[in-house]
């Protein structure tokens, strides 16, 4: 069945997202004009259709947001904030469809009275995020906008057989922490054909562990021809305190970022009463085009924080400049495992290109990589006792 909705309000979409559910399935389409609304709660075997000319306008404040909550997910909150404008959960056979704007008003959540080119001031309550599903099965979005998500866009936890395809995710570079897919313990997740541009992450791969004996698993996902265009980094996989990433690739993509591809694990990320968790492996990166302002390619961790090990990376086919070197650096006891670099081109405005340290059978086949000096000092003779410099 497919149920038309002309009324301009959020609730006028809810009303038609239960009846179609109410009714085993169906298509929910919007009219064009825009439609204010706080959250809502997508339902099992239901497609919501946002035609070309129809806007969802997330409300600007954040008492207008309910608390997304589940027994499963209760313990986990980032940013302490539990609010986001499209909430689905348990669910299966969903899909949000159409050329049409989910629009979260992201800047009129901060203090933008900042410098030109600043980063906004956060504010002192929780923002919410764009899209937010939990324990979901087949998955599907094509060629909607989301624009200006106040925080995270869209993230996905613990859903499998997710479909992404020719979608816009677009924020203003100037908000903090506006990641644009953080994909959560997920398996089986495909992304193609798709434009993103964030002031924070654009793709985060994570396996956020809910309890110490919960396992985190994110495995199979596939990014493919997509541009990634960040403020900060375009890829970004797990943090210390993760379970496991796996199996996973990423090819034909076109990285514009400060930092392209980053696994990088601090203790400023490092839970409480962890010293490190996280097992990433086999994961490959393929025919990749990457202008990064700070580090192309950073992998490592802090030393002290022990991972349960970083292995089998392999890096082909990428054309990269960047603002310091390739850096691959473990620190003991966890060194990087089985690290492959093969026909890796480009220039690093460093004088050193790659850095690399406890990595053990590292294989480099045709890198090669330019380090571009800084300018020569100003030579100034100095007195010297030794005979060489009588002459």
């Amino acid at each position: 069945m497919i149920i038309q909705v002309t009324e301009k309000s959020g609730s006028a979409i809810q009303s038609a997202l239960d009846k179609a559910a109410a009714a085993g399935g169906g298509k929910v389409a919007l009219e064009p004009g825009v439609y204010p609304s706080g959250t809502l709660y997508l339902r099992s075997n239901v497609e919501l259709h946002v035609p070309a000319g129809a806007v969802i306008l997330g409300h600007p404040k954040p008492e207008m947001y309910d608390d997304f909550r589940h027994p499963g997910f209760d313990s986990v909150a980032p940013e302490g904030s539990r609010k986001c404008l499209i909430a689905c959960t348990d669910c299966e056979n969903i899909a949000i469809t159409g050329h049409g704007i989910i629009n979260g008003q992201g800047p009129q959540f901060y203090d933008t009275n900042v410098k030109p080119g600043g980063f906004f001031a956060k504010p002192p309550y929780p923002r919410p995020r764009m899209v937010q599903f939990y324990h979901c099965r087949n998955v599907f979005f094509e060629d909607i906008t989301l624009l200006d998500s106040p925080g995270w866009t869209c993230w996905l936890i613990d859903c499998e057989e997710v479909r992404i395809s020719r979608i816009r995710i677009e924020g203003c570079q100037q908000m903090i922490n506006n990641d644009g897919i953080d994909i959560d313990s997920c398996r089986n997740v495909t992304v193609s054909d798709s434009f993103f541009r964030t002031g924070d992450d654009c793709l985060i791969l994570r396996a956020i562990r809910k309890s110490p004996d919960t396992p985190a698993i994110c495995e199979n996902v596939l990014v493919h021809n997509c541009v990634l265009d960040s403020a900060c980094q375009g890829i970004r996989m797990g943090c210390p305190s993760d379970d496991t990433i796996r199996n996973c690739k990423f090819s034909s993509l076109v990285l514009r970022c400060s930092n392209g591809i980053l696994s990088y694990h601090p203790y400023t990320y490092l839970r409480k009463n962890c010293t490190g968790y996280l097992h990433i492996h086999d994961i490959t990166f393929d025919n990749l085009d990457i202008d990064a302002e700070s580090y192309p390619v950073r992998i490592g961790n802090d030393e002290g924080i022990t991972l349960r090990g970083i292995e089998r990376l392999s890096f082909r086919d990428l054309r990269i400049r960047g603002g310091k070197p390739v850096c691959l650096t473990g620190h003991a006891p966890v060194a990087l495992n089985d690290i492959t670099l093969q026909n890796i081109t480009g220039i690093i405005e460093n004088e050193n290109p790659l850095s690399v340290c406890n990595v053990r059978n590292l294989k480099m086949d045709n890198v090669q990589l330019t380090g571009v000096t800084s300018d020569p000092g100003v030579f100034c003779r100095q007195e010297s006792p030794s005979w060489e410099a009588k002459f």
